[in-house]
């Protein structure tokens, strides 16, 4: 979520409610959609998601290739509600620092209330799932994924609260001005209301506010406790856990900070401003945090690269987003200051950076040191925000955040090619343009929906991933043919509310371990698990469910690797015969054999196989046709 655009909006808010009273503020909180642009197109109406019944728990549903197994909804310190006049909804004010007694409208007063206390990121260990919150974090057992339970429920404020994990110890992101030291729900006092025609300035100095990483011992996963906790002048947005191949002492923390700076007097060192009046800025960089395994207590942050750097001019800012639809509307470029997410692939050495204007490569064969080696931007992008690289590490997926996550920006006058997905080639550290995908239905002007975070799902001889779309919910693409990327599954609920926008929806879903889990914004923890279709089979999804890992960040991306059991040949054998590189007659005769397999036999079809794919060349299925040939080989039965 955009964070510099939330806080944006909000402080336009109190400043409006502090000067005229709630009187004078429109009361209808839908942006309506202008039309939409000459020679763009816009989103499907005749989706069966665009019309579903509103409700926060009892919304119409509509699912193609999934099936919902549960939601578990949060406990009742993060739950928000509907009622404006609430004390939860007090709380969440407070939280944000929003003053006692601010005359703010209902329909202000929900769209930055369900902030407060939002999911955020997940991450996994185990049979242990970990649910980042804005308000503090959960733990649940997920052994029986159909039925997880609570294990632990701590409060922390702070924002964003995304999470990660490895080993004994849990790393958490905070950004916002109530964070303190003790994880303390007190917060700070808010500022006083600003002088007429002044704008809100920063949050004064708190010698208790903490923004940065906090470090958490999970050895007692019922009881976590802060060990450590790393300042930083921007606080942490969101973080990657980077391990280090060389270094099995340390693991490194990228901390990416998209937030205010903090004034020297609160965390000496930080100071603000552009590079030619300040070549000490805490802007245009990214931190990096060195965490001793054994001692966390000594994390550090260890370099402070300035990765959008000119290399042959030294310029600090050396990168912009060459002009954008969004903002100001004038189109003129602005300067990428700051990374949103950053997805570490240390099996092949690259990151993938999401930085605010621009999509970049980094080399991080030295995980310390962080050097870029390719940069891309694009006029249809308003905020790069993620990304993810496919599993041979040849494409590139990076999203647009347009709108910040609170804004609905899948209406049917929104362009398919805003708030999408790009998807890059990668060859040679360059990165190439090859498409856009957006989710296909149109949602209603109350939905906040924008793409947001996914991760793969591993069916062998595949690129497929599954995506947060926030109120337009889950869908799952298929971008093997980066040209051509489409939607293969999906899942979706009404409205929270028609009449306004009430934050909610899926932050992140997420492949782990044979299911799909959700972090649902305003209404807890969604389950799902995949269902055939005719461009998915039960032995593709079958040999996705094969694959397992112990731990799973997503932001530090793991290679997928398959094993030579036969039920990823059958994959193999479903997706060659769906495009016709396998006769029907083939297929039906190689299942046989698979089915009762004799090595003898195997070996016949792997030798017919591996000719038929000798012929093919440079044809894109060669390699699935070598792959079911050497399974068919030597089978691991």
């Amino acid at each position: 979520m955009n964070r510099g655009y939330i806080f944006r909006l909000l402080a336009t808010s109190l400043f409006l409610c502090a000067c005229f009273g709630a009187g004078t503020l429109a009361q209808d909180a839908i942006e309506k959609a202008p039309p939409l642009p000459a020679g763009m197109t816009g989103a499907d109406v005749n989706d069966p998601r665009y019309k579903l019944t509103p409700g926060l728990w009892d919304a119409g549903e509509a699912a193609f290739g999934m099936k919902h197994l549960m939601l578990l909804k949060k406990p009742d310190a993060f739950q928000l509600g509907v009622d404006s006049n609430s004390p939860q909804v007090a709380t969440a004010l407070k939280s944000l620092g929003v003053p006692a007694g601010a005359q703010i409208p209902p329909t202000i007063k929900m769209a930055y209330a369900g902030l407060a206390f939002a999911n955020s990121d997940l991450a996994f260990q185990g049979n242990h799932l970990f649910l980042g919150n804005f308000y503090g974090m959960n733990i649940f057992d997920i052994a029986d994924p159909a039925n997880p339970k609570l294990l632990t429920s701590m409060l922390c404020p702070g924002g964003q609260g995304d999470v990660s994990v490895y080993k004994n110890l849990m790393f958490m992101s905070v950004e916002m001005q109530n964070g303190r030291l003790d994880c303390s729900t007190d917060g700070f006092p808010p500022n006083p209301p600003p002088a007429a025609g002044q704008n809100p300035g920063p949050p004064a100095a708190q010698k208790d506010r903490f923004r940065g990483v906090r470090i958490f011992d999970i050895s007692d996963i019922k009881n976590p406790k802060q060990v450590g906790a790393v300042q930083t002048c921007r606080g942490s947005h969101t973080h990657t856990l980077v391990n280090d191949p060389n270094d099995k002492e340390n693991v490194y923390i990228y901390v990416s900070g998209t937030s205010f700076v903090r004034p020297n007097d609160e965390l000496a060192g930080c100071s603000d401003g552009t590079p030619e009046k300040n070549p000490d800025t805490a802007k245009f960089r990214i931190e990096v945090i060195k965490v001793p395994v054994a001692a966390p207590q000594n994390a550090k942050i260890v370099s402070s690269p300035r990765i959008f750097m000119d290399p042959r001019t030294g310029v600090v800012n050396g990168l912009n987003n060459g002009g954008s639809h969004d903002g100001d509307g004038t189109g003129k470029p602005a300067d990428t200051d700051q990374c949103h997410d950053i997805t570490v692939y240390s099996a092949i050495g690259l990151a993938a950076g999401a930085c605010s204007g621009n999509g970049i490569i980094l080399d991080i064969k030295d995980p310390a040191n962080p050097k870029r080696v390719d940069a891309v931007n694009d006029k249809n992008y308003s905020y790069w925000h993620s990304a993810a690289f496919s599993n041979d590490g040849k494409k590139v997926v990076f999203t647009d955040e347009w709108g910040g996550g609170m804004g609905a920006r899948c209406r049917p006058t929104d362009p398919n090619v805003w708030g999408a997905n790009a998807i890059f080639n990668l060859n040679n550290n360059k990165l190439s343009f090859a498409s856009y995908y957006k989710m296909p239905s149109a949602q209603g002007e109350s939905e906040n929906c924008v793409a947001h975070n996914g991760s793969l799902i591993p069916v062998p001889g595949r690129d497929i991933k599954v995506q947060a779309w926030y109120q337009g919910g889950i869908s799952i693409m298929d971008f093997t043919d980066p040209s051509k990327p489409m939607e293969i599954a999906y899942f979706d609920r009404g409205p929270i509310d028609p009449k306004m926008v009430i934050l909610g929806g899926s932050w992140s879903a997420y492949w782990y371990n044979g299911n799909i889990y959700s972090s649902e914004i305003a209404r807890g923890l969604d389950v799902f698990e995949l269902t055939p279709t005719k461009n998915l089979s039960q032995n593709e999804i079958d040999a996705a469910k094969s694959v397992r890992v112990a731990e799973l960040n997503v932001q530090n991306q793991q290679k997928i690797e398959w094993s030579n059991k036969i039920l990823i040949a059958k994959a193999y054998v479903d997706q060659l015969e769906r495009v016709s590189a396998l006769s029907a007659a083939e297929s039906t005769n190689i299942r046989a054999a698979l089915d009762k397999p004799v090595r003898s036999k195997l070996a016949g079809f792997a030798a017919s196989v591996q000719k038929q794919s000798r012929l093919m060349r440079n044809d894109p299925y060669m390699a699935k046709m070598q792959a079911l040939a050497a399974i068919l080989k030597q089978p691991g039965i």
